[in-house]
């Protein structure tokens, strides 16, 4: 088991979100970086899938009480094994009685810590993630606390030298630049409206949280009133509300909603929103859905290749 003996305001337990439900109402929830949490995965051998720790803001310790591998990924979180630095993007061994301990990112936002069998919890809706405004799934459907006992997965069978292996890979570094495709109702704002949503750099406001993040600049005026019925939205979404703030939806952003759809993150710089910090600036890139398409299989062969770094050990 773990034992969490310091934690942050909001650290918890996610994998990579809960499918099919959002007919239901029920959002996806999940890491907020999918991509650093499932290459943390993989750097410990667990399918992409598995449930990991969430680790946003503040200062967190956590004890190992077996021997076991894990990987940090996403933000740089000075982390120490004990005395010992340790880095993302790279597989440890820890024995029993250890203790890991993170700090405030300097840069970033999310970490994710990734233990070779997984955190186990029960399943809802065929997922482990939390759901914090929603309040299931985790622990109790809420963030971690001083004192919470986490059990660990089954762990697959791995080949002992290789378990006990550092290995380490050359992780994404997000920029301020975020690739979008225009939404159903960009051609509703001026062209000046327009130029002005890929030309400001928006800042990330503090406001910000796991269901959507709010950005501040000069407010984008529409030519007229937009008026629409209530429609789906998803996470990437960006929504326009009538004081011109543009807001992406994040992992738990709401399943219907009824501001215009200015635009909306590609999939493969969805990891992005995982990193953004308040205050930081974010610009949006304009791309078409075969550039998309191209970006999605970049990033599919950068896992290909993650794999195949890992498994020629």
């Amino acid at each position: 088991m773990i034992e969490v003996l310091q934690t942050g305001p909001l650290v918890s337990v996610q994998d990579l979100g809960r499918e099919g439900f959002r007919h239901q109402g029920v959002s996806r929830a999940g890491a907020l970086d999918g991509l650093a949490l499932t290459i943390a995965n993989r750097l410990v051998s667990n399918p992409d899938d598995t449930a990991g720790l969430e680790i946003m803001f503040g200062t967190s310790t956590f004890l190992f009480q077996g021997d076991i591998c894990f990987a940090l990924t996403g933000a740089d979180c000075f982390a120490r094994l004990d005395d010992v630095p340790v880095y993302p993007g790279w597989r440890y061994c820890a024995h029993a009685g250890q203790r890991l301990q993170l700090h405030m990112s300097k840069r970033g936002l999310c970490a994710y810590l990734a233990i070779q069998g997984g955190i186990d919890v029960p399943l809802v809706m065929g997922s482990a993630a939390t759901d914090l405004q929603a309040g299931f799934g985790g622990i109790e459907g809420r963030p971690l606390r001083k004192g919470d006992r986490l059990s660990v997965g089954e762990r697959r069978d791995i080949d002992d030298v290789v378990a006990g292996e550092r290995v380490g890979l050359l992780l994404p570094v997000p920029d301020a630049i975020m690739r979008v495709c225009t939404g159903p109702e960009f051609e509703h704002y001026s062209p000046h409206a327009q130029e002005q949503f890929f030309t400001t750099g928006w800042q990330v406001s503090p406001q910000s949280n796991r269901m959507g993040f709010r950005l501040e600049g000069a407010p984008i005026e529409a030519q007229s009133e937009v008026k629409l019925l209530s429609h789906a939205v998803f996470p990437g979404v960006i929504q326009l509300p009538p004081d011109g703030q543009p807001i992406i939806l994040a992992a738990e952003g709401q399943t219907s909603g009824g501001y215009p759809r200015m635009a909306v993150v590609i999939d493969s710089d969805l990891w992005r929103l995982g990193q953004l910090r308040p205050g930081e600036r974010v610009y949006f890139q304009p791309v078409s859905l075969a550039e998309a398409r191209m970006a999605a299989d970049v990033q599919a062969r950068y896992l290909q290749r993650v794999t195949l770094a890992l498994t020629a050990r």
